[in-house]
């Protein structure tokens, strides 16, 4: 008799090792289930914007800036180019600007005009997984009137797309031969390297955030991937001696 009741308590207890084994299992699929949804979804996210990426690699310079003589992609050829792929792909773009700095700068005319360095979150959301992505970008806008701001989010909106989704424009830092050439030029004087004549309203611009310089796209790139600001050449050098 006091063996069968021995007998029945271990099999008493390997069933309840059994439950306690399948409920810790239970457990286990239950997370992995979760975490195969959470990641499923970032993939959605992370195939879409490689698609995207794919799809908007080069956007073509379709503006001229007639002051200073270069073709420059427009922020209207990027966002047209951007948001056809987005609107394709079901990813939706919320951005949120906020103003870093705003200050007068005299410009070598004599005349006061406003500068202003906005910083844009651009939200990207993806409508069937629900995940979302951040993307950041900076911009300097300068006008005498009070278009300051609105030329420092073209070029933050501008820029975070390019820089975030590698979109080429043909531009190279490296290959600026007249960059090469004004570093071994005579000094110029004061009064020319903070020269700013800003470009007809239509079009963004990208000035110095220390002098005020009108900057190019290029130079504006290059600036902000090695020192994350915008720095005319001039400033760039005088940067990096003081580093």
């Amino acid at each position: 008799m006091q063996h069968k009741e021995n007998g029945t308590s271990v099999i008493a207890g390997a069933e309840i090792c059994i439950l306690k084994g399948m409920e810790k299992m239970n457990t286990i699929n239950e997370e992995n289930v979760q975490n195969e949804k959470n990641l499923i979804g970032y993939n959605g996210i992370a195939k879409k914007l490689v698609l995207i990426m794919g799809e908007c690699s080069h956007v073509a310079k379709d503006g001229f800036n007639d002051y200073h003589k270069y073709k420059y992609a427009s922020a209207a050829g990027v966002l047209e180019s951007i948001n056809a792929a987005l609107v394709k792909h079901k990813v939706a773009s919320i951005v949120t600007p906020n103003i870093i700095s705003s200050f007068d700068v005299t410009n070598a005319k004599g005349n006061v005009e406003h500068q202003v360095t906005v910083g844009c979150n651009i939200l990207l959301i993806d409508s069937e997984s629900g995940e979302s992505i951040d993307l950041y970008g900076i911009g300097t806008g300068q006008d005498a009137g009070d278009k300051a701001v609105m030329k420092a989010e073209t070029a933050a909106i501008k820029y975070a797309y390019l820089l975030s989704m590698a979109i080429s424009t043909g531009d190279d830092p490296e290959a600026d031969t007249k960059t090469d050439e004004n570093s071994f030029a005579e000094p110029q004087h004061s009064s020319a390297l903070v020269s700013n004549t800003a470009p007809a309203d239509d079009e963004e611009t990208a000035v110095c955030s220390n002098c005020g310089k009108v900057i190019s796209d290029k130079v504006f790139s290059y600036s902000m991937a090695r020192y994350k600001r915008p720095l005319c050449m001039e400033c760039q050098k005088k940067h990096g001696k003081a580093a």
